[in-house]
């Protein structure tokens, strides 16, 4: 197995921990104010990987970044909102949506023309999506569903905007805005739901902030030794590991809507990444 592989899976692994950690956490702690913890630590630790790395605050582009920063906050909080609310491997799998939205996105804003093999995708991922979220049976865990492709949606605005800044700024840059903005964001939202975290439930919210920047370590060196198409085809192993630590801590079982839905939606997104690889 090669090495980007290796460090893929990794990563996967190591990102279903943080999804783990978030979910526990949450069954007394607020989303935003997991979310504020979360982002406060990575800002602090990015912030001395700056100045470690001499990488400077730019002077211009800086509507663009907090623009990544907004939709990068909006996605957390819709994303631990999930988490939160539904088993680990439905939120996993509806976050898998947002390669669809990336596409879809960067038509309309980088005038990337999606193939016709794109188009005739479409379809399947949306109806898998509709599996999961269960329209016709309306009821809370529809509308949680529906804020998890919400999620989706704000995690391919962040990805877009990042295909866009990554010309001009270095990424250490790009994922301070990122962290700082979800920092601010998140304050007015708990502001009168602060709850005072239990020595554990603190060790927990410590432990989110530094496996997420270890997790996304990984994804960045595996990058860096694979082919892309490789490693996003890869990181679909994530929604196994969701589903492990669903399994054994909270004896959360997938219903048949969810398998057919999520093995529709896996397939359409690796028939998406092998039809942009070639």
């Amino acid at each position: 197995m090669k090495n980007g592989v290796i460090l893929a899976i990794v990563s996967s692994l190591v990102f279903s921990i943080m999804n783990a950690l978030v979910k526990a956490v949450s069954l007394s702690i607020p989303t935003a104010e997991v979310v504020f913890f979360r982002s406060i630590i990575g800002t602090v630790i990015i912030f001395f990987m700056m100045r470690h790395a001499n990488v400077a605050f730019s002077t211009e582009g800086i509507p663009m970044l907090a623009l990544r920063g907004v939709l990068g906050a909006l996605y957390l909080i819709t994303y631990f909102y999930t988490i939160a609310a539904l088993p680990l491997t439905d939120a996993s799998i509806l976050a898998h949506l947002a390669p669809f939205f990336v596409m879809m996105l960067a038509a309309v804003f980088l005038k990337e023309k999606p193939s016709k093999k794109t188009l005739a995708l479409f379809p399947v991922a949306f109806l898998g999506a509709m599996l999961l979220v269960k329209p016709f049976q309306f009821s809370s865990y529809s509308v949680h569903a529906l804020v998890g492709v919400l999620s989706a949606g704000f995690a391919a605005g962040a990805a877009t905007s990042i295909r866009y800044l990554s010309q001009r700024h270095h990424a250490y840059e790009i994922v301070f805005y990122f962290l700082a903005t979800a920092t601010v964001v998140s304050i007015p939202l708990m502001w009168n739901n602060v709850v005072i975290p239990s020595p554990l439930e603190f060790f927990y919210l410590v432990c989110i902030g530094v496996v997420s920047l270890i997790g996304q370590l990984f994804l960045t060196k595996a990058f860096t030794h694979e082919n892309a198409v490789v490693v996003e085809v890869t990181r679909y192993i994530g929604i196994v590991f969701n589903a492990m630590w669903g399994f054994l801590f909270w004896a959360e079982v997938p219903d048949l809507l969810t398998v057919f839905g999520g093995v529709l939606i896996v397939a359409s997104c690796i028939a998406l990444s092998r039809s942009k690889g070639r």
